[in-house]
């Protein structure tokens, strides 16, 4: 982004008089203020700590300007300053602003499973044709949302946002914030089921954000999940299904899938094999969703398969890693609710090797009162005759123990405490034969991303 602070200023409808500095240029926005470049705005939020703090630690860092609450006392002398209401709603209000600025089509993508991969398959479908900006790491609420509009270069023509929830109302906020042109439900599963109770109110929840879409534009979703189907009649907007029906507009055929990629072809275009870098068939819906997408905009098939081969996936999401006793991992530790576990559980056994298949499972967190039966659920995941052995981490996860102790004997099914990590890691690497594989997978508030760097 560039703007003039004057600009900016209007903007965020600041309080004081900011005259002197309006010619300022503010080339981007940051909200931490040991990351950010020179030339940046300062956000200054309020959370776990407060960002007004971090002022001036912000300024020797590169920033030009800072926002400053009305209601927090003296402002700082020594730096151009914005007084605003709200600081988070002067981002919000910003990034809206710029939005309309650029003026790019907006493709908005939520779900339950699978919001962050067909995230990338989208802006990588896009890429081929236009210039793409996408949503980085876990960038998708209502700081993340603006930031990410905030770091479109000028030339951007498609924006491809990630949405993601923890509560009514979120997505409704973000799909009119910025007024999709294209929206997408993955699909719904039990993730958040501790805010909301069943996936009825997950699937109310995620039709928001439909909320914003623009009267000519797209609504794309799983057409095989019939708690959208049912909420998809209110719709007024076009609409496209994908999935594996032949009642679907996009559905998969020949779907064949090895450890390390997954092959189809799809009903409109069958004579193009699609090839995504990424295992488990449970992919195929995502790629489904932004073959749908490509359609809209007119993408050639050999262009999507180009894209699909040379994908720029986010991290931490079921990539193969080489671990250091020349076993394979397979990383999924960036989040987790049983619908995943139990994909890239089928996908994982599915895996030669002449080694043993070891699986480390950490709680799945935000279940709520149904935690311990949705753990207790993953044991149909579990063949003993494909999965040696077995390390479960948390509280939840004993759930589960119990649930395996008649699969598996005591020396193959292990449960840590959340502050057992060490002696998981000294178990694993114990055990670890060259030949073996392993999958890591659990909730990020579990932190088994710190076995990962264990076993690197």
């Amino acid at each position: 982004m560039k703007m003039q602070l004057g600009e900016i200023a209007k903007a965020v409808s600041a309080q004081n008089d900011t005259s002197a500095w309006n010619e300022i240029e503010i080339s981007s926005v940051a909200f931490d203020s040991r990351h950010l470049t020179a030339g940046a705005l300062f956000v200054p939020l309020e959370g776990e700590r407060d960002g007004h703090e971090y002022v001036q630690n912000a300024l020797k860092n590169g920033a030009v300007a800072t926002l400053w609450k009305a209601d927090h006392g003296e402002a700082p002398t020594d730096l151009p300053v914005l007084v605003v209401e709200d600081p988070l709603k002067a981002l919000q209000a910003l990034s809206q602003h710029y939005l309309l600025k650029i003026n790019p089509k907006v493709v908005a993508i939520t779900g339950s499973n699978g919001k962050t991969t067909t995230k990338d398959m989208v802006a990588a479908i896009l890429a081929t044709q236009f210039n793409v900006t996408k949503t980085m790491e876990n960038f998708n609420n209502e700081i993340g949302v603006p930031v990410t509009i905030l770091s479109m270069e000028p030339n951007t023509e498609v924006l491809v946002i990630e949405m993601g929830m923890d509560r009514p109302g979120q997505l409704d906020f973000l799909s009119r914030l910025v007024e999709p042109d294209v929206a997408i439900i993955t699909m719904i599963g039990e993730a958040h089921i501790e805010f909301f109770g069943t996936r009825d109110k997950i699937a109310d929840a995620k039709m928001e954000i439909t909320h914003g879409l623009k009267e000519d534009g797209t609504f794309i979703y799983d057409g095989d999940e019939p708690l959208l189907v049912e909420r998809a009649k209110k719709i007024t907007q076009r609409q496209r299904t994908f999935g594996r029906s032949k009642d679907d507009d996009m559905y998969a055929t020949a779907v064949k899938d090895t450890d390390t990629q997954t092959t189809f072809t799809a009903n409109e275009w069958p004579d193009q094999e699609m090839n995504v870098p990424m295992i488990g068939d449970y992919n195929v819906n995502n790629a489904l969703a932004a073959l749908s997408v490509a359609k809209l905009y007119r993408i050639s098939p050999q262009a999507v398969a180009k894209a699909f081969t040379n994908l720029n996936l986010t991290e931490n999401r079921a990539e193969w890693i080489d671990g250091s006793a020349g076993e394979r991992i397979l990383s999924d530790v960036y989040n987790s609710n049983p619908t995943a576990v139990k994909e890239v559980m089928a996908a994982f056994s599915k895996v030669a090797t002449h080694g043993q298949r070891r699986v480390v499972l950490g709680d799945m967190l935000e279940l709520g009162d149904q935690a311990d039966a949705l753990h207790a659920g993953l044991q149909t995941a579990f063949d003993p005759q494909l999965i040696q052995d077995v390390y479960l981490v948390g509280p939840h996860m004993k759930a589960l123990y119990t649930a395996l102790q008649d699969k598996f004997d005591a020396a193959h099914l292990h449960l840590y405490g959340t502050d057992e990590q060490e002696k998981l890691m000294t178990q694993l690497k114990a055990d670890l034969k060259p030949t073996d594989i392993v999958l890591i997978k659990g909730s990020h508030g579990i932190h088994l991303e710190n076995v990962l760097a264990a076993l690197q």
